[in-house]
């Protein structure tokens, strides 16, 4: 008896999980489907699981539409959300474990001030932030897109706890060797908190990716627009180009799953071994 209800208590989840895993992939099946449909495919009250003749043309008429540089957004969109994410990680893993390793008399209240930044809305420090990039003349520029978004301080305080909990014998070790701070950082710390730098590098590119309105409001030139931008544009009061609009939001999406793929066994690892009860 107890074994066939452990038997049908596995099956009931594996069907749980089967239901709940197609219904993640219903956003992505409708991508692919609208995207190689003509519009009139796409708004036909007769739905077919596929269209009987793909466009694959869509793809091709995305990028060479002259009025949006996709293909520009999509490699401005990679740069920012690259360095966004280098810059980012660097400066909150040397804050965190400055924070979490250097003595300071002051230390705990600096790290209180930085949480305390968490409480501020982004609403309150929007206008100042557009005033200070637009009087250094950084509007519509690359700088203007990344250097105001580099330092995080959800990334600061993961990177904090993380460390915390790092084994001291090891850069004990480093100490007795003759290895100071700066050094025990970047040859014993960083090599062994890999799952850490990997959950955090992720959720920030991912993060930088999607952002919309600061670039929105930096990026006023073609030539700056970021893939979210150049989606918005798609979706107008006037017209709504929904072939197009489908094939570039799944063209978009591919880095993030990508990137997703690639590193989503460490990003449980690392939010987990970052020690946030503490």
């Amino acid at each position: 008896m107890d074994d066939a209800l452990v038997r049908a208590g596995r099956a009931l989840r594996a069907v749980l999980l089967v239901a709940l895993a197609l219904l993640f992939l219903i956003p992505f099946y409708l991508l692919v489907r609208n995207g190689l449909s003509t519009d009139a495919d796409i708004t036909s009250p007769d739905w077919t699981f596929f269209p009987s003749s793909l466009q694959w043309g869509n793809v091709s008429e995305l990028f060479s539409d002259t009025a949006i540089p996709f293909a520009r957004s999509l490699l401005n969109s990679a740069l920012i959300a690259v360095a966004t994410t280098l810059g980012t990680v660097l400066l909150a893993a040397l804050a965190g474990y400055g924070l979490a390793r250097i003595p300071y008399q002051h230390s705990d209240k600096v790290f209180y001030a930085i949480l305390g930044t968490l409480m501020v809305p982004a609403a309150v420090t929007f206008v100042p932030s557009f005033v200070l990039v637009s009087s250094l003349g950084w509007v519509s520029t690359l700088r203007g897109l990344i250097i105001p978004t580099l330092f995080s301080a959800f990334a600061c305080f993961i990177f904090r706890q993380y460390f915390l909990g790092f084994p001291r014998e090891l850069e004990d070790a480093a100490r007795v060797d003759g290895l100071g701070h700066w050094r025990t950082f970047w040859r014993i710390v960083v090599p062994n908190s890999r799952p850490v730098f990997a959950a955090v590098g992720t959720i920030t590119f991912i993060g930088a990716w999607n952002a919309f309105l600061w670039p929105l409001v930096i990026g006023q030139d073609q030539n700056s627009w970021t893939v979210q931008v150049a989606l918005s544009t798609l979706n107008t009061a006037q017209t709504v180009n929904l072939h197009e609009l489908f094939v570039a939001a799944a063209v978009s999406i591919l880095p993030l799953l990508l990137v997703f793929l690639f590193f989503q066994r460490w990003i449980v690892a690392g939010v987990e071994r970052s020690g946030i009860d503490d």
